[in-house]
This record gives structure tokens, C-alpha cells and sequence, in this order.
């Protein structure tokens, strides 16, 4: 159970701060940045579910999503350990295999896409396509930090690797919240479609 009795520590003053483990680190380490990124997500999530007037099925499953984002950053901010006094909280293949379901499920209700589609609509699409953005870039930041820490065991605190569950479970959010956001625009008929050369009639020749 988490107990927070203080907001301010001051332990962060000297730009770094502490991981999962314990071990201190900067605050431009990219594990650090993966995480954040992974909480604006969420935070980006709760203004879709709070503001959106989304739907009830679509509510329930980004309420499930917003739980495993602190998941996901509780994940990155852990260093991979060979053993532990306690085990740590981990992304699993499973919660992959809901996002995957999840995207089929509504993708059943949707046309097929024969253009790029514009952010926007409803205020749920548009806040929806938001987090989808968010979400990718979250993503970026994992493949960095796994580039620099690699996703291997350590065996001392700080030194091991990163989940690379964590990269997969952010790639299939964002394709699941891109799909989420064309269904918040299913009650004004649909998406709203890219017009090239933002809509310009071709110049008479």
C-alpha cells in the first residue's frame, strides 16, 4: 500500500532522484523520462475519460488502461534484478494480449480506413487522439532507455535492465487509442478525414 505523508522531500534538489529500487539516478536518465512520459499518458487517459463523454464500454477499458499505466511506470523505474526481497510490479504478456482484443473488438465497428484522419470531432476523439500521441512517444523513450540499459538482469541495485514488455505493451495503447478515438466519432458519422493541401482548390491551369 502506498503512504504518502510528505509531497516535498528536497532529496531531488541536486537534479537526481530515486528509482524503484532505491538507487538514485539523474533526472535526465531516460528509464526516469520513459516513466514520466508514461504518467503524462495517463494523466492524458484521465482528461479523455473525465471530459470526453465517451462511452460506457470505452470508459471501462481506458479506466483498466489508467491502472496499468502506473503499472507500467512502476515497471520502468525498477531496474531488472536477478532475485528480489520483493517482486516488483511487472507488465505481462497478457495485459498485451487484452490490448490486442480490445483493438479488434471496436475495429469491428469501424469502416475501413482509405485516408489519414484528422485529430478531432468530439472533444473525446480529440483528447483520445492526444493521449495516442503521448503514448507513442512514451514508447520512444522506452526503446532509449533499453538501448542504454539493455534488458537484462542486473545483480546490485541501478544496474539492470529494462522490460522490454514495457516497449510492447506502449506500441499496441497507442494503436488501441487511435481505434478508441475513431469510435468516439462514430456519433457525428465518422472520421474526419485529412484533405491534402488543407483542403486548397488545384489552381486552374
Amino acid at each position: 500500500m502506498v503512504n504518502l505523508t510528505r509531497i516535498y522531500t528536497r532529496t531531488g534538489d541536486d537534479g537526481t532522484t530515486a528509482l524503484g529500487d532505491f538507487s538514485r539516478t539523474s533526472k535526465t536518465d531516460p528509464r526516469l523520462e520513459a516513466y514520466a512520459d508514461a504518467n503524462e499518458a495517463n494523466a492524458c487517459v484521465g482528461v479523455a475519460v473525465a471530459a470526453g463523454n465517451l462511452r460506457e464500454d470505452v470508459v471501462a477499458v481506458l479506466t483498466r488502461i489508467q491502472n496499468d499505466l502506473f503499472d507500467v511506470g512502476a515497471d520502468l523505474c525498477t531496474p531488472l534484478r536477478e532475485t528480489y526481497e520483493f517482486e516488483p510490479l511487472r507488465v505481462k504478456e497478457e495485459w498485451v494480449d487484452e490490448l490486442e482484443a480490445d483493438c479488434d473488438r471496436f475495429l469491428a465497428e469501424l469502416s475501413k480506413l482509405r485516408s489519414f484522419i484528422l485529430p478531432g470531432g468530439t472533444p473525446g476523439s480529440a483528447y483520445l487522439h492526444v493521449a495516442t500521441t503521448v503514448v507513442r512517444r512514451a514508447e520512444r523513450r522506452v526503446w532509449a532507455a533499453l538501448a542504454a540499459y539493455g534488458d537484462q538482469p542486473g545483480t546490485a541495485k541501478g544496474e539492470g535492465g529494462v522490460n522490454p514488455l514495457t516497449a510492447k505493451y506502449l506500441n499496441r495503447l497507442s494503436d488501441l487509442l487511435f481505434v478508441l478515438a475513431r469510435v468516439a466519432n462514430l456519433e457525428i458519422g465518422g472520421d474526419v478525414l485529412w484533405q491534402p493541401g488543407g483542403g486548397r482548390a488545384e489552381p486552374p491551369r
